[in-house]
């Protein structure tokens, strides 16, 4: 299987990146091509270390940071051909869409992909897995219909609503807040938002969401806009929430330089900044996300599709307002009593949730 694998690669490279360029125009693929790779697939499918993983990201963000070394821990516990990390050089669907293009056309056969727009990824996501490579889509989801065997990603909606309520928790049940958010292009943007705004109403009037700031997800729009909130309106809010990296990162550097402690603060994710923060006591508590967790274990879930699995009807798949096949990467809180072993939480939110994949989500002959 090994040396026919090798002798026919160049021609299925070739066939693959045809296949999805067809899309823009470029000669289209004959019959005689997708037979071949159609073959090609079956061959795939019973050799995993054929599987090769491309982990796409939406573009640079320090999100991503730890996809990379989860690809590689992947591909040597799972026994893959690789799962390497690609970005685009920015926020730019048109480039992560050049991009899945050129990685199919280089032999990778299998995508995880974070969607550069949830309705705008899905024509390359669905070229994709007509040519026989299996997508998940990664820490947000595609809106249905897509081809996305599933999405697997926090629970944004949850978790902002989660950090909320422990915000709420620390300012004595009542006062007023203000939500520092991300990129409106982002899945999970519109879920966190819809997230705190729960919690806030659960507080019949004894909470008031002053301002919600999103597309912020970026140095130079974060500080100039937390800093004029912080100047203008400080004063008079008691809480802040930012579900967004580098608006929480800003937001707590923000309250650091002008010494408020006032301020009760929960952040995202664990950012040297933030953990500092909670150190000091110029931040809360952050929510922790699994974005190494979300890369191992979905490229774990690809190898198994690659190898002949088929993703369950019947599993136990949550539904989101985009997605109906929607899977928990796991969620956490972490305080200042925290600090010590918070790294514990999510590597046993990520154990826990390889256990029972396969039983849970997969049909594996």
């Amino acid at each position: 299987m090994r040396g026919f694998m090798l002798a026919i690669s160049g021609n299925f490279r070739s066939t693959i990146g045809a296949a999805v360029r067809s899309r823009i125009g470029l000669p289209f693929v004959s019959l005689a091509a997708l037979a071949l790779l159609f073959f090609v697939s079956s061959a795939i499918a019973a050799d995993a270390n054929s599987t090769k993983v491309a982990i796409v990201a939406g573009g640079p963000h320090p999100y991503f940071a730890s996809w990379p070394q989860a690809g590689k821990d992947a591909a040597r516990d799972f026994h893959l051909g690789a799962a390497d990390y690609k970005v685009p050089q920015s926020w730019s669907l048109s480039q992560q869409n050049d991009l899945i293009e050129s990685l199919a056309s280089q032999g990778y056969n299998a995508f995880l992909v974070f969607p550069g727009d949830p309705a705008g990824s899905r024509n390359v996501v669905g070229e994709l897995v007509d040519q026989g490579m299996p997508v998940i889509a990664l820490a947000g989801c595609l809106q249905d219909p897509s081809k996305a065997a599933f999405c697997f990603a926090t629970d944004t909606e949850h978790s902002a609503y989660l950090g909320a309520k422990e915000l709420i928790k620390a300012m004595g049940g009542k006062g007023r807040i203000a939500h520092f958010t991300g990129f409106l292009t982002d899945p999970g943007t519109a879920l966190r938002i819809n997230g705190v705004k729960q919690a806030v109403a659960e507080t019949n009037g004894s909470v008031e969401l002053v301002q919600t700031i999103a597309d912020i997800d970026a140095p130079e729009p974060a500080q100039d806009k937390i800093n004029a909130f912080l100047a203008t309106q400080g004063k008079q809010v008691e809480g802040i929430i930012a579900t967004a990296w580098i608006p929480a990162t800003v937001a707590a550097t923000a309250l650091r330089k002008i010494g408020d402690k006032r301020i009760h603060m929960i952040g995202l994710n664990d950012d040297p900044i933030i953990l500092e923060g909670i150190k000091d006591g110029y931040v809360t508590g952050t929510m922790l996300q699994n974005p190494y967790g979300q890369a191992y274990i979905g490229s774990y879930a690809l190898g198994k599709l690659m190898s002949g699995c088929k993703v369950k009807t019947d599993a136990p798949w949550l539904k989101t307002p985009q997605t109906t096949h929607f899977v928990d990467s796991g969620t956490a809180y972490v305080g200042a009593s925290d600090l010590a072993n918070y790294q514990d939480k999510m590597q046993g939110v990520t154990k826990d949730i390889l256990a029972s994949f396969q039983q849970k989500y997969l049909d594996c002959p």
